[in-house]
């Protein structure tokens, strides 16, 4: 069947199984993930194949990658950036089209006016091991025209997974049993081999690299047996470096059909007595709404806050009681917070963010940064 017939919308009651698991529940390194997205969404490994190629290509599905966790790879951080409104889309477009180590590029604002509220241009930032990310930070502000900027590495990760399919209409409040686990952040250092089986492994996948035996030619690309390759991988993944293999929906932009998988991209802000950031945490994450929850330091351009979370919603309302349902359970369990906001995000890119020392080497040769 030619694929421009087979039905690419997320309101296919076949693709909306898939995506449910597609997006965020094949973790760590498989040999053979479409047949473990078949085996957990309960479709056949044909049509697994054949819906994700059909979403790929109609533009549903934006990529198909092995996601790596990036920050036990690479320093990163949050980046949130203090430009001129005239110079606010110029900045924009030239982190997202010429600067490889950001990945996601949001406009933010927020209902009321705080002093934070001047931070109207949000990143996400890697910069590989040997290198300075303030220097990276001190170059891009001259090229965009950014007053102020703020780095905000994170300490711990509580939360990282996105599954919008799954997460459309979630009761506010619903969360798990018991607190979220606690991701350190711990540079590991690779050597030759991995990193050339890793910068095979990352990057993403054509239509037509959408095939059950699709590690064979990433092998063959990083000049390695298959077996070879898939040993290295799997060394990785006990070593927490890869993520998960991952379809990533088209969230914010309206799709073809006209349908949006979200609406609306909110980051959360709470600042919780130091010393209970981790325990915090903990229970901001445990929220099912919650795709990424992190201890970060926001210092006093925002009031202090140590504890961040992102959600999304098709609805403003909805998004916000899913906001007060976990500001009522963090005063219930007795965590006081002097301070929370709202970061409702607009304009948004996203593309993987780089994170190999020889881009970053050649990046540097060809901006003339020294």
């Amino acid at each position: 069947m030619n694929s421009i017939t087979v039905p690419f919308e997320i309101s296919d009651p076949i693709n909306a199984k898939i995506l449910a698991v597609s997006e965020d529940k094949i973790q760590g390194f498989q040999r053979d993930p479409f047949a473990e997205i078949a085996h957990q969404s309960g479709v056949e490994l044909p049509l697994v194949i054949e819906r994700i190629r059909a979403m790929l290509e109609g533009g549903t599905i934006r990529r198909v990658r092995q996601t790596l966790l990036a920050t036990n790879l690479a320093q990163g951080a949050l980046v949130a950036w203090q430009v001129p409104q005239d110079k606010l889309d110029s900045g924009f477009d030239y982190l997202f089209q010429q600067d490889p180590f950001s990945g996601h590029v949001v406009t933010r604002s927020t209902d009321t006016a705080t002093t934070g509220s001047n931070y109207k241009l949000w990143t996400t930032l890697k910069v590989p091991q040997g290198f300075s990310m303030q220097r990276h930070c001190e170059f891009l502000a001259t090229k965009i025209g950014a007053d102020h900027f703020r780095i905000m590495p994170a300490k711990r990760l509580f939360a990282l997974g996105v599954g919008h399919m799954r997460r459309r209409g979630m009761e506010p409040g619903a969360k798990a049993d018991v607190p979220a686990e606690v991701t350190e952040v711990a540079i590991a250092e690779l050597n030759e081999l991995e990193w050339r089986i890793l910068v095979a492994l990352k990057r993403e996948l054509e239509p037509h690299e959408i095939i059950q035996d699709l590690w064979r030619a990433r092998a063959a690309e990083a000049k390695v047996p298959l077996e070879t390759f898939c040993e290295i991988a799997e060394d990785l993944n006990r070593r927490k470096i890869i993520g998960r293999f991952s379809t990533f929906l088209e969230h914010v932009k309206p799709l073809k059909d006209g349908d949006r998988v979200t609406r609306f991209n909110a980051l959360f802000h709470w600042a919780v007595p130091p010393g209970r950031e981790i325990e915090a945490g903990r229970e901001v994450g445990r929220h099912y709404i919650m795709t990424h929850a992190y201890w970060r330091e926001g210092g006093p351009e925002f009031h202090n806050v140590n504890v961040m979370g992102v959600a999304h919603g098709t609805e403003k309302p909805t998004v916000l009681a899913h906001k007060a349902a976990i500001d009522e359970h963090l005063k219930t369990i007795g965590i006081p917070v002097s301070y929370t906001n709202v970061f409702w995000g607009g304009r948004s890119e996203i593309k993987p963010s780089e994170i190999a020392p020889s881009a970053y080497l050649e990046w540097c040769e060809k901006v003339g940064l020294k």
